[in-house]
């Protein structure tokens, strides 16, 4: 993984051609730099970065060299501005597509490598709700069938057939 340095480096020509880095982005994100962080833009530097008389991608071009040299920290806080000020020049950025399809692929390969755990049931909702539907009847039918039914006789039959299945049948 490279340090925000090499990508602000790889990303300062996509960000000078971009039309959506208007004037007015620009502006925002040194007023936010410098108000937020004045050791990374100084009121001198955020002046110098808003003149008007200098073209909007030359201003842009120094801003970026300038926190370049400032460090990691400085570029990170950049990335953080544009992704607050412009999230969709921010999306767009070459870095960020390529480290969106980087993790998508890891993702792939993870999900192609883990096997499915376990499916207790794919038959969906209506087999439940029909296998519970039957379990609560019998249920009804154990608990006020009475004796005329004569169910509890059955299921207690069956539960020591299921539970012993090595007695003989006449016990």
């Amino acid at each position: 993984m490279e340090g925000y340095e090499e990508q602000l480096q790889s990303d300062t020509q996509f960000l000078c051609s971009n039309q959506r880095m208007d004037t007015e982005l620009v502006d925002s994100l040194v007023l936010q730099l410098n108000r937020i962080y004045p050791q990374i833009l100084s009121d001198k530097e955020a002046c110098k970065f808003r003149s008007l008389r200098v073209p909007t991608t030359e201003r842009l071009r120094e801003l970026l060299q300038h926190l370049r040299e400032k460090g990691d920290d400085a570029c990170y806080e950049f990335y953080r501005a544009l992704h607050i000020q412009a999230e969709d020049v921010y999306f767009s950025l070459p870095t960020r597509i390529r480290e969106r399809e980087m993790t998508e692929s890891r993702s792939a390969i993870n999900v192609a490598v883990i096997p499915e755990r376990c499916v207790l049931n794919d038959r969906g909702p209506i087999f439940f709700l029909s296998c519970f539907s039957v379990a609560v009847g019998i249920a009804f039918l154990y608990y006020y069938g009475g004796e005329s039914c004569n169910m509890k006789t059955y299921f207690h039959s069956l539960y020591v057939y299921v539970c012993n299945p090595f007695l003989p049948s006449f016990c």
